[in-house]
C-alpha cells in the first residue's frame, strides 16, 4: 500500500472558520505575539464578525494550542514551555529518523511525495509566501519523511507532534531565519537522504533537529 503525507480536505468555510484561519495567519506571520490578550470585541471590530463568531473561533485556536485560556486572564497567543519544546523535538527526531532510514525500501510513491514537497517548499520560498504559508509547506516537507515508514499510526502521530510544535516554529521562523537559507538547509538534509545511507541520512535529521530545537529555545529566550 502506498502512503503519501495525508492532504487537506476542503469544505466550504463558515464564519467560525474564516475567524480562526485569519488569527492563525496573524499568529504566523508575527502580527499576534506570544503572550498578546484576544480579546473579543477588538476582535470582533477587526475582523467584522460578531463576538460569539469570535468566541467560538478561539476556541478553536485554544484546542489547536495556538492560544491559551486563564481564568479571569481571558484567552491570549499562547508562549511554548521549554520542556514541552524538547519532548516534542525528541519525538520529531525519532519519528522523522525512522522514515529516513527506510529510503531505500520506501514505496516510491513516498519517495516521490518528498521530492514534490521540497519543490512546493522551494517554490513558496522563491516567490516570497507568507510566513503562514511557509510553514505549511516546511512541515508538510518533514511529514513526508515519516511518511516513508509506510506507517498510518507513525504518520498520524508526526502530524499530532506537528501541531503542538506548529506555534514555536512558526515565530522561530519569522524571527530568526531566512527562508533561503532554510530551503538550502532543507535541500541537504534531502540530498542525504536521498543518498540511501541509513547511518548517514539518521545523523542528518538528528543534527538538523537538534539544531531547530536550539534555536526555537534560544529565539523564544526559553
Amino acid at each position: 500500500m502506498s502512503l503519501v503525507p495525508p492532504q487537506p480536505t476542503h469544505h466550504p468555510a463558515s464564519a467560525v472558520d474564516r475567524a480562526a484561519d485569519q488569527l492563525r495567519r496573524s499568529i504566523f506571520d508575527g502580527q499576534l505575539a506570544s503572550g498578546t490578550p484576544l480579546r473579543e470585541i477588538p476582535l470582533a471590530d477587526t475582523l467584522g464578525v460578531g463576538r460569539s463568531t469570535v468566541r467560538e473561533a478561539l476556541t478553536v485556536l485554544v484546542a489547536e494550542g495556538l492560544a491559551v485560556h486563564r481564568p479571569h486572564r481571558g484567552v491570549s497567543v499562547g508562549t511554548p514551555d521549554p520542556d514541552t519544546v524538547h519532548d516534542l523535538c525528541l519525538a520529531r527526531s525519532v519519528l522523522e529518523s525512522s522514515g529516513a532510514r527506510r529510503w531505500a525500501d520506501a514505496d516510491p510513491a513516498a519517495r516521490d511525495a518528498v521530492r514534490r514537497c521540497l519543490d512546493r517548499y522551494a517554490e513558496a520560498v522563491e516567490r516570497g509566501a507568507s510566513y503562514f504559508r511557509l510553514n505549511e509547506r516546511h512541515l508538510a516537507l518533514h511529514l513526508s519523511f515519516v511518511a516513508l515508514t509506510g506507517s498510518p499510526r507513525l504518520i498520524a502521530m508526526a502530524a499530532s507532534v506537528q501541531a503542538e510544535l506548529k506555534l514555536a516554529l512558526a515565530q522561530v521562523d519569522r524571527m530568526r531565519r531566512n527562508p533561503h537559507d532554510q530551503l538550502d538547509d532543507h535541500r541537504r538534509l534531502v540530498a542525504a537522504i536521498e543518498a540511501g545511507d541509513a547511518d548517514a541520512a539518521t545523523r542528518a535529521v538528528e543534527g538538523h533537529l537538534t539544531d531547530a530545537e536550539a534555536a526555537i529555545l534560544e529565539s523564544l529566550a526559553l
